[in-house]
């Protein structure tokens, strides 16, 4: 008699892993998919397979994910995503967050949740009224119709997702555990939690959080999958789906309509320019001075080129500019001496992190007030990332004690869970790409028969009259999902796509990740696998001095940080998630070939891998 998967896989438990793990840099010439489950990796390299792009490749992810981590991700939430064009060496950004309801007014949502006039409060992550439009779905659409190949259909990408929820799929360590969490929010939330738990006559009311290595069937989830892939938007914004997701709402005593569902349908995924920095400190040149004099064919009376990095992320209302103004704050640190220009026996010392650290708080003030929907507020963008505005910020630092409580500033005077995953193809096309429920398996509610949870991204708008992010009908919230692209200043080549997903970790993850490579001379691989930091975000100018440390840091850097200043909690086991799951892919050529390398790492902290095809 064959064994069962129990005795397979031991009981469930909150040590995060037992033994230190070893993975190296995946390469290839062809294309790879760097994202945190396997069977949604083999989605991807299907599409690429059969002919598609990176593009396409990164919808089949995005899809198969929300089969295999319901917990982070889903069809029910937003994405975003920035496509690097090899042919035009173009940037180019798309916004497929949603907005809240027509009805979503400051003054319904406060009486529904019974704030009074004068009293500060905030939408609970588990409330209804947190339920935003889902961009997700538009999402996928538009990302194949803008930047895929034209060479496989909707139905062809969905197609693997489909099978995995249709024929059923092994579920992975990382995940059993979140959703045995989730279990009782998933059952509380809405009467169609059964939809999202696994069938078992045993269980209570016949159905249960899959454990690891079970098999997990979606079906309902399938459906709304060949119904997107046959109907196209249209298939998610009107019609079964749509009459359940506004009827699930409303029956709970949320405010969306189908009218909303139709605008976000009509209206589609915003392109936007994306923003970005330029960085050439940290001994960045030396880094690239070899591989570019290498490949350069320009005699030697020519200028020297200009060796730096260009990270780019997503604008506001998205969070990608806290990881530009604290780069940038580091680079003016650097610039006035107040830091020195760290070497790789620095990395993850307690100068050089705390450093990271006070970049990171001042930026998190700015953003905290400045970053709202810039189609209904006013959003300085430009301004705060100015070098005049970044060097007047550097300037609230001291290298010698951790920042008290900071304020934003005033750039106008100056002159102002969630899945990463990574995918590029054998043209040299890249795309960074990001999809998230925001908390979780967001708000946990399930519109019947659809078998995906709606988000509480709505949870992030502000309720106090006059802030930039304060809730309004038919507006986008601060969004914390961001997806990176690094280029090179001499040539505008690619250098990598990269992402740390996580909520306010993400651009904490950003700046850390990219320095790793610069400052600690790191692998992709050995950038993901180092310890982080992680601070909070603080709220409307508010912050502390808790920075939380990951186990691996070194005794020595966490008695550095304590004697700055800062109250330090070393996270251990599970609790090590909050320091977020990244992906990096990179590019260079082989100097003797002349061949295009795609190099992954993929974060130990996930359960998944970089793939190639």
């Amino acid at each position: 008699m064959p064994l069962t998967t129990p005795s397979v896989f031991p009981p469930e438990s909150h040590v995060f892993s037992k033994f230190a793990s070893r993975r190296s840099v995946v390469h290839s010439t062809k294309g790879i998919v760097s994202c945190s489950q396997p069977l949604a990796a083999k989605c991807g390299i299907e599409v690429l397979e059969a002919g598609g792009n990176c593009a396409d490749a990164a919808v089949a992810v995005a899809a198969g994910l929300n089969m295999t981590e319901p917990c982070s991700t889903g069809i029910g939430g937003d994405m975003f995503c920035l496509f690097y064009d090899a042919k035009t060496k173009q940037v180019s950004a798309m916004n497929g967050s949603g907005r809240s309801g027509n009805k979503c007014t400051l003054e319904t949502i406060r009486s529904s949740l019974g704030l009074k006039d004068g009293e500060s409060g905030k939408i609970p992550l588990s409330s209804v009224h947190a339920v935003s439009v889902p961009g997700a779905a538009a999402g996928w659409v538009d990302t194949i119709e803008r930047f895929g190949s034209g060479k496989v259909t909707l139905q062809q990408v969905l197609a693997p997702a489909i099978e995995l929820g249709e024929k059923g799929f092994p579920v992975a360590e990382g995940v059993a555990y979140f959703w045995n969490k989730s279990e009782p929010q998933i059952r509380r939330a809405s009467p169609n939690g059964s939809e999202m738990l696994k069938k078992d006559p045993s269980a209570q009311d016949g159905a249960r959080a899959p454990k690891a290595g079970e098999i997990m069937k979606n079906p309902a989830l399938a459906q709304t999958f060949r119904t997107l892939a046959t109907e196209g938007k249209k298939g998610f914004y009107s019609g079964r789906i749509a009459t359940e997701l506004v009827k699930v709402v409303q029956d709970l005593g949320g405010h969306l309509e189908f009218d909303d569902l139709a605008h976000h349908m009509e209206t589609g995924s915003e392109p936007v320019s994306p923003i970005s920095l330029k960085f050439r400190g940290q001994n960045v040149r030396d880094l690239l001075k070899d591989s570019v004099l290498t490949s350069s064919n320009s005699d030697s009376g020519s200028d020297a080129p200009d060796l730096g990095l260009e990270l780019w992320e997503h604008p506001p209302n998205g969070q990608g500019i806290v990881a530009l103004m604290a780069l940038g704050i580091i680079q003016e640190l650097e610039s006035q001496g107040k830091i020195p220009t760290f070497s790789a026996a620095d990395f993850n010392t307690a100068p050089y992190l705390h450093a990271i650290i006070e970049a990171l708080r001042i930026s998190f003030a700015d953003a905290a007030w400045f970053v709202a929907d810039p189609n209904v507020s006013d959003v300085p963008t430009d301004s705060l990332l100015a070098p005049p505005y970044l060097a007047s910020r550097a300037a609230l630092f001291d290298p010698t004690r951790a920042s008290d409580v900071l304020t934003h500033g005033s750039p106008a005077l100056q002159s102002s869970d969630t899945v990463y995953f990574a995918a590029s193809d054998s043209s040299g096309n890249a795309i960074s790409f990001i999809n998230s429920n925001y908390g979780g398996f967001g708000t946990c509610i399930i519109p019947r028969g659809c078998g995906f949870t709606l988000q509480n991204r709505a949870a992030n708008f502000s309720l106090e009259k006059g802030h930039p992010n304060v809730l309004a009908p038919r507006k986008r919230p601060y969004h914390t999902i961001i997806p990176a692209l690094v280029t090179n200043l001499h040539d505008g080549s690619l250098h990598s796509v990269y992402g740390v997903m996580g909520g306010f970790m993400q651009p904490q993850g950003h700046v850390q990740v990219l320095l790793g490579q610069v400052v600690g001379r790191l692998s992709p691989q050995q950038a993901l696998d180092a310890p982080r930091v992680c601070i909070g975000a603080g709220g409307e100018g508010k912050s502390d001095r808790m920075v939380y440390v990951e186990e691996g840091m070194s005794a020595d850097t966490v008695d550095g940080l304590k004697k700055l200043g800062h109250e330090v909690k070393v996270l251990t086991d599970m609790e090590r998630a909050q320091f977020g799951r990244g992906q990096i892919i990179r590019w260079s050529v082989d100097p003797v070939e002349g061949v295009g390398v795609w190099s992954a790492g993929s974060d130990p902290r996930g359960d998944g891998a970089a793939y190639p095809l």
